[in-house]
């Protein structure tokens, strides 16, 4: 009986391991992280910016103590929030497996209020039944894992529109986003899960990937929630192979590429300024 799948960090990726053969392959979304997103230069600063100014008594009286703790406290504004909604995120993603597997929800946090209702909204509205949850898809052919956060069937009409009557099943792989905006790369992700070769359960046993019929996103926020299909064809599948070989490049590939030196200068000229101030 295999173990339980592990996964390990490297240079800021995430790589999960083979409970098989211990053979170890990028995540999904570490491999969709090579997309550029020139964006988020602009946005960390507007960040820090904000920061400032909300703060500009606190940064002035840091400053007058610790000038590199205030430039540390701005520089990392970015950071900072990125990680409150990493945890909110989280918290919410386990909050509706729990919800989708029709566990008794008591009281939860007031920040994830909101997330709650919007959820509770969208199983009423679209009725989904719950096939699997969290488990990892694996790909033996172009090497690469992650895990998935729900694949349910739902009965739509000829519309597209939820049919609890006369509706046709369909098997969809559906991805829970609770950021501000839903983005075009949540299409890479799915397209990947969808093309994998097998899924593996927490208990490391594999089976072959279902046929599903298409993918979805629920982006819920504490304003509202939009379930809407997402593309999974051979074209978005083709834009992430391509990530996974520019992640190839990226860790291995590129650090090949130099041989030993053919020829090089067998000494450095030492100026007469260096001389002097040695």
């Amino acid at each position: 009986m295999p173990g339980a799948i592990r996964t390990i960090k490297r240079g800021g990726s995430r790589f999960y391991i083979s409970p098989e053969t211990a053979e170890k392959v990028p995540g999904v979304t570490s491999i969709v992280s090579m997309l550029p997103k020139p964006f988020l230069t602009f946005w960390a600063a507007r960040m820090t910016a904000e920061t400032a100014v909300e703060n500009m008594d606190a940064v002035r009286a840091i400053a007058e103590r610790d000038p590199a703790g205030a430039v540390d406290f701005l520089r990392n504004a970015h950071t900072r929030y990125t990680k409150l909604r990493a945890k909110v995120g989280s918290d919410a993603h386990d909050l509706f497996e729990r919800m989708m597997r029709l566990e008794e929800i008591g009281r939860v946090h007031p920040d994830l209020e909101p997330y709650r209702l919007g959820f509770a909204e969208f199983l009423t509205a679209v009725r989904p039944q719950l096939v699997r949850a969290e488990d990892v898809c694996w790909s033996d052919e172009h090497g690469y894992a992650g895990s998935f956060d729900a694949l349910v069937r739902v009965r739509l009409g000829e519309d597209g529109k939820p049919d609890h009557e006369n509706g046709e099943w369909h098997t969809l792989l559906v991805d829970w986003k609770t950021s501000k905006s839903a983005y075009p790369d949540v299409a890479l992700q799915l397209s990947a899960y969808a093309h994998a070769d097998r899924i593996i359960a927490p208990d490391g046993t594999s089976e072959p990937m279902p046929q599903v019929d298409g993918a979805a996103v629920l982006h819920i926020t504490p304003e509202g929630w939009v379930f809407k299909p997402v593309r999974i064809d051979e074209e978005i599948f083709n834009v992430f192979l391509t990530l996974r070989h520019v992640f190839q490049w990226d860790r291995e590939i590129s650090k090949t590429v130099f041989g030993r030196p053919i020829a090089e200068s067998v000494r450095r000229l030492i100026t007469g300024t260096q001389r002097r101030a040695a």
